[in-house]
């Protein structure tokens, strides 16, 4: 292991047992002293389904992780992203030392400090105090050293009226709040860091967030970071693990290996041809796709195409008034970034007939959507008075990408652009000669 990687993991993989625990084991572990005493490979390594929790159980055994290899260079921020149960909890405990792999190993240079879980090496008995000595005490620092950085600690925790009550009585919130400090300021070589900071509250996030950069930038140590906040991710590292299924998908670039897995993780689909039973007895929905500027159906968009999104419905006429056609595009997050309505054209509203099936066609521009994956809710509804005939929440699904890079001078113009949305807006140049 090089000077520069304090951590490395070399062919690592963690087998559990499914089912009851202790079913078998006793005739489990003679197969495998037998074989030991031979000489031989482990006989329940050669068996085991891989972790795809949605699929039926095709073993006794499962690998929760399998033949994982990286490494870290110290004072990198190294993100780890992937969907729930893909490995990524069963990885850092193995890393941190709280359960040991099946098979492989790894190398560490330091002292490692772990977030996991809410309350994690915390005795609930003691208060909190008294817990920033213990974990001191285990990561080996003498307790002069942690009384020089007690009220650093107390301080960043937002703890101080607390600090000298039993944890038992903290909330999820302050047992993370407290557990981050201590693991943050004692000064371990690699902090690991798992989702537990989605409990803490948005100033506590930023705080954290905040702290990683400068233990990383000014202290040189390293963090190893498991977060589902895309935004935070990509804020705090340079480079990410995609684990998918209990293998590495991926490792590289952070916004490079986000996109790789949001892309893959579009819930919905570019297509929905409906029942007959899609709506009621006023309006029914037949179709709705997602298209380009050809036609056709597809899921990748680049900033600079327009997006089509076509509805095909049937208004029975006999609501008091006339049925449009609704949609709402949501980010990633679930916010809706803008909805829209059919009635808005001006020809709405303008067929001689009423009961008719109509194909209404919205076509979002180019330059307004920012990279990222969207979802799409379908509705139909009337107004005057207002009724939703039907409601469709997040079926379809697309995905906007950078286009090939745009570069004047200096500037690119189409990699990690900021805000909600990335409109491209006139802008009117006037050179002052001698002003």
């Amino acid at each position: 292991m090089s000077d520069d990687v304090i951590l490395k993991a070399v062919n690592v993989s963690k087998q559990y047992r499914l089912g009851t625990v202790g079913t078998g084991t006793l005739s489990h572990d003679l197969n495998r002293f037998w074989a030991r005493i031979r000489g031989k490979e482990d006989p329940y390594l050669k068996i085991g389904a891989v972790n795809d929790r949605s699929a039926a159980a095709s073993s006794d055994y499962v690998w929760a992780i399998k033949d994982i290899n990286f490494e870290v260079k110290r004072g990198e921020i190294l993100g780890i992203i992937g969907k729930n149960g893909a490995g990524k909890s069963t990885l850092l405990k193995i890393l941190s030392r709280v359960t040991s792999p099946t098979t492989g190993s790894i190398k560490t240079k330091g002292r490692i400090a772990s977030l996991l879980e809410v309350g994690t090496g915390m005795h609930p008995e003691l208060t909190g105090r008294e817990n920033v000595y213990l974990n001191g005490a285990i990561l080996g620092m003498t307790k002069a050293e942690i009384a020089s950085k007690i009220d650093e600690i107390v301080e960043f925790s937002g703890c101080q009226m607390y600090i000298d009550t039993p944890v038992k009585r903290y909330s999820s919130g302050m047992r993370v709040r407290l557990g981050f400090a201590v693991a943050a300021f004692l000064e371990p070589d690699i902090l690991v860091v798992d989702e537990v900071l989605a409990v803490g509250d948005a100033e506590f996030q930023k705080k954290a967030i905040g702290k990683m950069q400068d233990i990383s930038n000014t202290g040189g140590r390293t963090v190893l970071f498991v977060s589902h906040d895309m935004k935070a991710m990509e804020k705090l590292t340079s480079r990410c693990v995609l684990l998918e299924n209990g293998m590495v998908k991926s490792i590289g670039p952070t916004n490079e290996t986000i996109n790789l897995y949001l892309k893959n993780s579009l819930s919905g689909t570019n297509f929905i041809k409906y029942t007959e039973n899609s709506g009621n007895e006023f309006a029914t929905i037949m179709e709705a796709k997602i298209m380009n500027n050809q036609n056709e159906i597809v899921n990748n968009f680049e900033v600079s195409e327009n997006i089509k999104i076509e509805l095909k419905y049937i208004d029975s006429g006999s609501f008091s008034s006339r049925v449009t056609g609704i949609i709402h595009i949501l980010n990633e997050r679930s916010e809706t970034i803008f909805a829209s309505n059919d009635f808005e054209n001006e020809n709405w509203g303008k067929t001689k007939s009423r009961k008719a099936t109509f194909i209404s066609t919205c076509t979002i521009p180019s330059y307004l959507l920012k990279e990222g994956s969207y979802t799409v809710l379908i509705a139909l509804g009337s107004y005057n008075p207002n009724l939703v005939h039907f409601i469709d929440k997040e079926s379809l699904s697309f995905r906007v990408i950078n286009s090939p890079d745009v570069v004047k001078g200096n500037y690119n113009l189409t990699n990690s652009w900021p805000g909600i949305v990335r409109p491209k807006l006139d802008w009117n140049i006037v050179e002052v000669v001698n002003g």
